[in-house]
């Protein structure tokens, strides 16, 4: 229902935050497809210049067999080797740098130029299993298939569609010489490849106006969050900046105030400290209080004065530092160990109450 309340079209705001955390519109598609008919239209500008060179290493090796006794005395195995090398970089360079360019220039144009260096920070939920598992198999997936069978449908038609016309022209190049049945392969070769480059390009396309549509609506705002921006934007910077700070403290109150009521505080144990509470009518245990440093710290003063039971595990912490925000439900990847904790937390006390 929320999802659906999302009818106003995203702010400038909101579009370069989305912007700043890499969130655009790129077509991979579109790009391999404008890399792959540079790469073609060079290498059908060049073809003459690469089939000389590979002439070149192809003499210069064949003449190391004819003379071999002698190599050694004229020249080294790392010259010869060096000038073999030397021809085949040669004669791919120019098809390599065209590519390197056309797929430069290809992102360029989607996405500008903008290094965004929040969109290279390792981000924990990206190995969450649960939702790799939902990417595989889920709906976004389906689609993702389904795209990928209509690509190779389309290009292989037409692949097809200029292959079979050209087959009865095969036989004909019996009796041709080397050179003229190499360029005549290669223009045949080369023709339908372009064809099928140029049926990629128009999917690429296609499928940059459809990240775009995707990109924009993820981007939607309700009503609310337009006026709450709207409030905020007529405000002077050093207000806004106070309101911040107060919200952040008041936050901060209310999350401490929560410690003494948790079950728990796992910690790691220094860097973080979560604290769990897990009570009649609630689904799942949440996090009350989390905290890195200096709040983790406090976090764990807190729980001592109140004995609430801090307990170390690394991973745990780390995972739920990073994954669950404060007031929400562990999700489902977290159950069994936090279950293993707060187990091990009601029979700590149940021995405790006994003995006394």
């Amino acid at each position: 229902m929320a999802g659906s309340d999302k009818t106003e079209k995203a702010t400038p705001k909101r579009r370069e935050e989305s912007r700043r955390k890499g969130q655009v519109a790129k077509s991979a598609d579109l790009n391999g497809a404008i890399v792959l008919l540079a790469g073609l239209f060079t290498l059908a500008a060049t073809g003459g210049s690469i089939v000389d060179h590979c002439k070149d290493a192809m003499h210069r090796m064949l003449a190391l067999g004819a003379d071999a006794p002698d190599v050694v005395e004229r020249a080294s195995i790392g010259g010869i080797i060096l000038g073999v090398l030397q021809d085949i970089g040669l004669s791919v360079a120019p098809v390599a740098a065209a590519c390197a360019l056309a797929g430069i220039a290809a992102n360029v144009a989607q996405v500008r130029f903008r290094i965004t260096p929040e969109a290279l920070k390792p981000d924990p939920r990206k190995l969450n299993p649960v939702s790799g598992f939902k990417q595989i198999f889920g709906p976004n997936a389906l689609v993702e298939g389904a795209k990928s069978v209509t690509k190779v449908a389309v290009v292989g038609a037409i692949v097809l569609a200029g292959l079979l016309p050209a087959l009865p022209e095969l036989g004909t190049l019996v009796g041709m010489s080397p050179d003229e049945l190499g360029a005549q392969l290669a223009d045949t070769v080369l023709g339908i490849a372009k064809r099928a480059a140029l049926a990629y390009l128009l999917i690429g396309v296609a499928d940059y106006f459809w990240q775009k549509h995707k990109l924009e609506k993820s981007m939607r705002m309700d009503k609310q969050e337009i006026k709450e921006e709207h409030k905020g934007q007529s405000l002077p910077s050093e207000v806004r900046a106070a309101q911040r700070r107060r919200a952040m403290q008041l936050s901060r109150a209310r999350m401490m105030a929560a410690v003494p009521e948790a079950d728990v505080v796992v910690t790691n144990p220094t860097h973080f400290s979560v604290a769990l509470k897990y009570g009649d009518g609630m689904l799942a245990p949440e996090v009350v209080a989390k905290g890195q440093d200096l709040t983790a710290l406090k976090i764990r003063e807190i729980a001592h004065e109140h004995g609430v039971p801090v307990l170390p595990n690394p991973p745990l912490a780390r995972g739920l530092f990073a994954s669950v925000e404060v007031g929400q439900a562990i999700p489902e990847e977290f159950f069994h160990a936090v279950a293993q904790v707060l187990a091990f937390v009601y029979r700590t006390a149940d021995r405790r109450s006994a003995a006394a």
